[in-house]
C-alpha cells in the first residue's frame, strides 16, 4: 500500500449481555475470534455498552456485529443480513441492533458505509454465564462466518 493511503477500518464487534447466556453470544464469538486475531480487523467485545464504544465504530468504514437474533428458526440458526434488512423491525432484528443504529445516528458524526450482522437464534435469555448448547455449537460456524465476510471486505478493499 502506498505511503500516506488510508486503510479503511474494518470492525467486528460482539454484543450482548454475558450475564444473560445466549444473549451473550456476540462476546463469546469476539473471544474466540481473537485466539487466532484476523490480520487488519479490528475485533471488539462491545457487550452492552454501545455508547462507550461509539468512537470505535465512528471510526470503521465497515461493521460486522454479532449478536443474538430472534427470527423464529431453531437454536442455534446462523443468519447474515445488512443492518437495513432489519431496521425498525425489533421483532425480527437483534436484541441489540437498534442501540447501535440509535446511537450513530443521534451521537454519531459518520455512519459506516456498510453494516452487517450475523444473528445467532438463541435458546435461553436468562441469567447464567453458559451459551446453550445449540448456541455454543454455532460457535464455529459463526467464526468461519466472520472470517469469510472480513476477507471478502478486506479483498474489495484492496483493489
Amino acid at each position: 500500500m502506498a505511503k500516506g493511503i488510508i486503510k479503511p477500518k474494518i470492525i467486528v464487534a460482539g454484543l450482548g449481555n454475558l450475564l444473560l447466556r445466549d444473549d451473550g453470544v456476540g462476546v463469546h464469538v469476539i473471544k474466540a475470534l481473537q485466539k487466532n486475531q484476523i490480520q487488519d480487523i479490528i475485533t471488539v467485545e462491545v457487550g452492552c455498552a454501545v455508547f462507550d464504544s461509539l468512537y470505535l465504530l465512528e471510526a470503521a468504514d465497515k461493521i460486522l456485529l454479532i449478536d443474538t437474533m430472534k427470527a423464529g428458526g431453531p437454536p442455534g440458526s446462523v443468519y447474515l443480513c445488512d443492518l437495513s434488512d432489519i431496521d425498525g423491525r425489533p421483532e425480527q432484528g437483534s436484541l441489540h441492533h437498534l442501540s447501535i443504529i440509535t446511537a450513530l445516528q443521534t451521537f454519531g458524526k459518520k455512519r459506516a458505509s456498510l453494516i452487517k450482522l450475523v444473528g445467532i437464534e438463541p435458546a435461553v435469555i436468562d441469567y447464567g454465564l453458559e451459551l446453550s448448547n445449540a448456541v455454543q455449537g454455532a460457535l464455529p460456524r459463526v467464526c468461519q462466518l466472520a472470517r469469510s465476510i472480513t476477507r471478502e471486505w478486506k479483498m474489495a478493499n484492496a483493489s
